[in-house]
Order: structure tokens, then sequence, then C-alpha cells
């Protein structure tokens, strides 16, 4: 099968559209590190959140078994589509990823990467690790936001993003990347983060909403000592605060930042 060009051809793209937070990798080194990452085979499909100008793409469409590519800037969207058109296992989709049914696309079983807008970070995190989550993802994000998400209890990065994807994932820093790597480069240092599965969930998938309703509003308090901040929280009493914090095994004077994501998941099944 023919190898798609890869991103130092000819082709004029169209422009950097600030609206969508448009930073292209160009580095190629990193590019392959992020696939290896991935680790996709030919068995695999894999789900790609912001192609651009395809860059990651062209690797993976070697990589992968089928490829469907989500991109929210319809230029592009066509650029890529023509570029690809001669591939039978990739597939563009032009649309918002927070809006897409990825298991529509993909089934149950696919594997998710993508350098996602930094300003939707989040959200599209969240939207990864709804149940049924994919084998693993792999997603270029800003290292600040890096740090958060792979933070322990107790140390300075930790907070609510911290305990929302521990609960269901375990998170791995893989790449540092400098903002030299990009056209344009950002005004931010961004890191490589991989995220999978855990084993056994802390908390069910049906609970998941609230509990991260639950865990950021702890943290909205987190100048507060935990008995404190339940009675804000839930309206309750300092004695009926004090017992439940005594089942979940949390020290009623601990701040919510040396509460583990356990320790969290143990006191919200209890309330």
């Amino acid at each position: 099968m023919p190898r798609a060009p890869r991103g130092g051809d000819r082709t004029r793209h169209p422009p950097v559209l600030k609206k969508y937070g448009q930073h292209f990798l160009t580095d190629e080194r990193i590019l392959e590190g992020i696939v290896d990452a991935l680790a996709p085979t030919t068995a695999d499909t894999v789900i790609e959140v912001g192609p651009g100008r395809g860059s990651l793409t062209d690797i993976l469409a070697e990589r992968s078994g089928r490829l469907v590519a989500v991109e929210i800037d319809r230029a592009l969207a066509e650029q890529l589509s023509e570029k690809y058109r001669g591939r039978a296992n990739v597939e563009i989709v032009q649309g918002d990823v927070l809006e897409t049914d990825l298991h529509a696309l993909a089934g149950e079983d696919f594997l998710l990467i993508g350098n996602v807008p930094y300003y939707i970070t989040t959200p599209i995190v969240f939207k990864a690790l709804e149940p049924p989550i994919p084998l693993r993802s792999v997603f270029l994000v800003q290292r600040e936001v890096a740090d958060r998400m792979t933070a322990k209890e107790d140390t300075e990065s930790y907070g609510a993003l911290s305990v929302n994807v521990a609960a269901v994932a375990n998170t791995e820093h893989v790449l540092s990347v400098p903002a030299s790597s990009f056209k344009p480069p950002p005004k931010v240092e961004s890191a490589v983060i991989r995220l999978t599965p855990r084993a056994a969930p802390l908390v069910g998938a049906e609970s998941l909403p609230a509990f991260r309703t639950f865990v950021q509003a702890a943290f909205g308090q987190r100048r507060k000592q935990m008995q404190r901040a339940l009675r804000t929280i839930r309206g309750m009493s300092a004695e009926d605060a004090l017992a439940v914090l005594s089942r979940a095994g949390i020290d009623p004077a601990a701040r919510p930042e040396v509460v583990s994501p356990e320790g969290f998941a143990r006191l919200f099944e209890l309330l």
C-alpha cells in the first residue's frame, strides 16, 4: 500500500485558526514517539482527535488497522479527505469531537490519540474516560495539565483533575515537548501523557458525573479542613461530618489536597 505524503510535502495548507487553538507539531522524532506511546497494531482501530495537517495521521495510517480522524476545521478536514482518498483504512470525519459519539464510530475496543487544543483539554480527557474507556489514550497536552493529571496527593499540582482521572485510569508522563517543536510555537511547554483504564475503577460508571461534581466542590473548599468542607458542600452537621470522615479513614482536620483518590472514593460511597 503506498504511503501517504508526509508533512513536508508542498501542499498549501489552510490558514491557522486561533479560535481552535491550532499549533501544529512538526518534530518528526516526537511524532514517532507519540505513536510509539500508543503502540497501535494492524489489528487496532484508532481514533485521532484533531489531526490538523496530518502529521500524526501519516504515521498512524501506516501502523493502524483502521484510522478515524475527527477534525473540527472544515478546510483541514476537506484537505485530509482529499489526501487520504485512496486509503481504504482511513476515514476523515468533520466535526467537534466533544459532540461526536466515539463509540458509534469505532465500537467498544479502540485506541484514542490526539494533539488536543489546550483550551478544551479537560473536557476532551473526561470524554475519553467515559465508559467504555479506550484501551489506551495518548494525548499531547500543556505541561501544566500533564503535571496535574499525574500528580499524587500532598503535592503542589494535585487537585480535582488528578482525582477524577485517577478514579478510572492510570496516567503516565511519556514525553516532554518544547514549544519550538510546533508551528506556530505556543507560549507554554507541552507533554505527552498516556491513560490506561484501571482494572477495577474506584467509582462505578453510573456514579462518575456525581463523583466529579463532588470532587470539584471539595477542591473549591481546598483551604478548609475536610470536616468543614463537607459541612459546606453537603449541609451536614459537625457530628455527621465527623462520623462519615471517620468511617472513610480520613482525618477531619486534613485538607482536600492530602486526601488520596481512594479516600475520596470511599467518602463518596459512604455519602
